[in-house]
């Protein structure tokens, strides 16, 4: 398989907004928060401050890591006694975190397994055994994605790796193109439900959650959510009466699974070594990056020491990002906390006599409109400490109310404007953010009902770390 090209590891530079009603309102939002501002300074509220000054920065157009920092530097430094010199303290107590160490290596480990071959021998596996069945192909990108989610643990990286092969296989085989770019930029959102998943780990810091017990809660979600995209596939190829493809013989099918094999034990080595015991999470990001490189470099050699370079470099400033925003975040945090927000905000929904349904269709209201504007690290960073508290007290379980942040950011994914995985699609294909968009509609339904079911059966999500950890 060849190198993913650079531009498709980077973050998408988001359109510029030109039409006259955008700017309006865009200037009406940076208005209305400069008259928060003024107005917390007045009264000297600065929970009210925090929050202006954070949506200020927003409007504005500056990134979300550099608005938490303004909003938290400003508030402490006009709001609080906190000399700001310990405030360095403060945030490497909060970054000297074990858990936080496997991000790095589980961003490395996508960019190794990105360019190392797997996802090709992915793709032939699940092609070979199902891709004769209406749909099939589409079924078996999904299923590929649902695979390479397993290694990867980033969806940007799930729809490079899969879609830059499984498009143009589809287009050269007679289906419309919007049918694979629909399926395949949906499935990609996988990779940050399917553990490994770096924003599992970064709830699991920020409302300190075991992350072991985080990947296992996963698990049946992802392969439920997966089992609805193939199944919108199939009835979407059976209506259109797509061209079907010829069925592999058992020769070709035990060919494809002899060639995936090292591809199909690294989900298995990483995660079962969490769960008996040999290595941590964290430590197990390490042992992905290693069995990666071996894997890449010497087994299925598609992987070349002078990829390494630029693989590093990738996954370095994707860490970077991550860290600024997970550390501006931690200041943000620490204003909440003093201005006791979330234990202001448990006392009002008490007092509304608010049940854990009604509580759950808020926050997924939300977690959607925010999943509109922000990605889902700076998301999980800014609201888990607001609504876990919350969560908490109407007795929703915190592992259960964690799976349900990780599929409303996967919504966010596959949503405009800030919808990433449509950008990746949008680059790998050259069709435009609006024709992405529309060609996701059938299976951003799947994902809603997946959502409606994760938010309400609770033991879809519980029920395997809870057994799991029952037996240990």
């Amino acid at each position: 398989m060849n190198a993913v090209p650079k531009q498709t590891l980077e973050q998408p530079m988001m359109p510029k907004s030109g039409t006259p009603l955008k700017k309006y309102s865009s200037l009406f939002f940076i208005v209305l928060a400069l008259v928060g501002v003024i107005y917390s300074f007045m009264i000297g509220s600065a929970a009210l401050a925090v929050f202006s000054l954070l949506f200020l920065c927003l409007f504005i157009g500056l990134p979300i890591a550099i608005s938490l920092g303004v909003a938290s530097f400003g508030v402490i430094y006009f709001f609080t006694t906190d000399p700001l010199p310990d405030l360095a303290g403060k945030i490497f107590s909060g970054l000297d975190n074990f858990p936080l160490m496997a991000i790095p290596f589980f961003v490395l480990a996508g960019n190794v397994f990105t360019t190392g071959g797997v996802a090709k021998r992915l793709i032939n596996l699940a092609n070979a055994f199902i891709g004769h069945l209406p749909g099939g192909i589409s079924i078996a990108a999904i299923m590929a994605c649902a695979l390479f989610a397993a290694i990867s643990g980033s969806s940007p990286a799930t729809v490079v790796a899969i879609g830059s092969i499984m498009i143009p296989a589809m287009t050269k085989m007679g289906f419309p193109k919007e049918y694979g770019v629909g399926s395949i930029a949906t499935a990609g959102s996988l990779g940050i439900l399917i553990p490994p998943s770096v924003p599992m780990i970064v709830y699991c810091v920020t409302v300190e959650q075991s992350v072991g017990k985080m990947f296992l809660a996963g698990i049946v979600p992802g392969l439920m959510l997966a089992s609805l995209l193939a199944f919108v596939s199939y009835l979407v190829a059976k209506k259109n009466k797509y061209p079907l493809a010829p069925k592999a013989t058992s020769a070709e099918k035990f060919k494809a699974f002899r060639e995936s094999i090292w591809s199909l034990s690294l989900p298995i080595v990483v995660i079962g070594g969490i769960y008996s015991g040999l290595f941590t999470p964290t430590e197990s990001a390490a042992v992905a990056v290693f069995i990666g490189l071996a894997v890449g470099l010497f087994i299925h050699k598609d992987l070349r020491l002078k990829d390494l370079p630029r693989i590093l470099v990738e996954s370095t400033k994707t860490t970077a990002m991550l860290f600024f925003i997970i550390t501006m975040a931690m200041l943000f945090a620490h204003i909440l906390t003093l201005e006791r927000i979330p234990h202001e905000l448990v006392a009002v929904i008490k007092d509304m006599n608010m049940g854990p349904i009604a509580f759950l269709l808020i926050v997924n209201l939300i977690l959607f409109i925010a999943g509109q504007f922000m990605e889902p690290t700076a998301i999980i960073t800014i609201l888990a400490p607001i609504l876990f508290p919350v969560a908490v007290s109407l007795g929703i379980d915190p592992i259960h109310f964690g799976i349900i942040m990780i599929v409303n950011m996967e919504i966010g994914m596959i949503t405009p404007p800030v919808g990433l995985n449509l950008y990746v699609a949008s680059g790998i294909t050259k069709m435009s953010l609006i024709d992405v968009t529309k060609s996701t509609g059938p299976w951003l339904l799947a994902t809603v009902v997946a959502l409606v079911l994760v938010t309400f059966v609770p033991q879809i999500s519980i029920w395997l770390p809870n057994f799991l950890y029952s037996l240990q």
